[in-house]
């Protein structure tokens, strides 16, 4: 398929693709079953992607990255989406891929040297720290309860925080929280840096969750006591963070959805490869027609996928917030991946939920997406209020009403 991604795009793209075949997925079949890996392998793989020139690819050359447009690196995203080990290898993976982008666009120059630069080389952890447990802010984010007052120099940052991703091995917080209390919260929160030593933050637990076998992923519950920062910790303007994350939220949203379009696609290649080679009822059962349409399906789904995403990058390359096209592409792709790598379990039977092959993985960690970085319900309610905020009533103009 041609998606009218740049020569650069597509040199990288293929770079990545060589990098995961031949270095990330051999690695990752000597860990199935056998997981986590460690700080010492991922780091050479790592260095290995410095080597290939594949490292960072969406993170300006100041910083350790390539200086790659947005646009540019989808389809680097989606290569490294392959494996669940490619991402952290070259420096694409959540939630550290957002942060660095925000950071990229909001933080000072001090805190970009502070934090930014030994982010990008892997030297240290972030976590993003905005949803809390009920009754607080969720796919409601108005409901978010946390707060931070000033008090002279200072930041004072009492809440409660939850899922926060890699919140146990964080060692930098962006949090979200209410700092004009008269404001709607929309226009009344802002992101504070807060170092994971900080005294007063209590990291409470890493809540037990299914998935991430591979990387172990920590997602943690985080209580914040009387948490003192100073001022000039604030990231961007203050009252202005809902505004900065939904900055961060689009692009870390459409990455999502090639880092998945990624995985179900060699979800599709594992089952395409097992159907080719199993028998069953007098040939192989790559040759029964369901098994083929069901492939036909996916793939024309994963297409449709793929303009999609690239279609709403475009749209952010040129200065728009596209915030319609981003909740389609998500919503689209995410169930679109979810269903593919389903059909590709299913063609694969036992040997699917077995750890011989990517795929338990690949399903245990795709559910997810349907309501990281908003659920699907959010997305639609997004879509729909914009399908109707025009209603043209001349449509009706020959319907019958009572006693007319």
């Amino acid at each position: 398929m041609e998606y009218d991604d740049s020569e650069r795009a597509e040199a990288v793209a293929a770079r990545v693709r060589e990098f995961v075949d031949e270095t990330v997925i051999p690695v990752e079949r000597d860990l199935l079953g056998d997981g986590p890996i460690g700080e010492d392998r991922l780091a050479d793989l790592r260095d290995e992607a410095r080597e290939r020139d594949v490292y960072a690819p969406q993170i300006s050359t100041e910083y350790g990255g390539m200086g790659m447009q947005f646009r540019d690196v989808l389809p680097a995203f989606e290569e490294a989406g392959r494996s669940l080990l490619a991402a952290p290898a070259i420096r694409v993976d959540a939630p550290d891929e957002g942060n660095m982008h925000t950071f990229e666009l909001v933080a000072t120059e001090e805190q970009k040297e502070e934090w930014l630069r030994p982010l990008v080389a892997g030297e240290i952890r972030s976590g993003f720290c905005m949803t809390e447990p009920m009754q607080g802010g969720g796919s409601d984010p108005k409901m978010l309860k946390t707060e931070a007052r000033k008090e002279g120099d200072e930041w004072v940052i009492n809440g409660h925080k939850w899922w926060t991703t890699n919140g146990l091995e964080a060692d930098i917080l962006l949090v979200m929280a209410r700092t004009d209390f008269d404001a709607h919260p929309y226009s009344g929160c802002s992101i504070i840096l807060v170092p994971a030593d900080t005294p007063g933050v209590e990291v409470e637990r890493g809540i037990p969750h299914m998935a991430d076998g591979l990387l172990g992923t920590s997602h943690a519950e985080i209580k914040f006591d009387d948490v003192r920062v100073p001022v000039e910790n604030l990231m961007g303007e203050e009252n202005e963070g809902f505004s900065i994350a939904q900055q961060r939220l689009g692009p870390a949203r459409l990455t999502h959805c090639m880092r998945y379009s990624g995985m179900a696609q060699r979800a599709l290649d594992v089952a395409k490869a097992y159907t080719s080679e199993r028998e069953a009822f007098g040939s192989p059962v790559a040759e029964k027609q369901g098994i083929r349409f069901s492939v036909a399906e996916a793939e024309t789904e994963l297409h449709a996928a793929r303009c999609m995403v690239r279609h709403a990058a475009d749209r952010i390359t040129a200065g728009d917030e596209a915030r319609i096209e981003v909740s389609m592409s998500k919503l689209y792709t995410s169930n679109v991946v979810q269903e593919a790598i389903d059909t590709a379990m299913q063609m694969c039977g036992a040997n699917a939920v077995g750890e011989d092959l990517p795929l338990a993985d690949f399903y245990q960690n795709v559910r997810q997406f349907r309501f990281v970085d908003g659920a699907d319900e959010v997305h639609k309610r997004v879509i729909a209020r914009d399908a109707f905020s025009e209603i043209d009533d001349s449509e009706l103009e020959n319907v019958t009403r009572y006693e007319e």
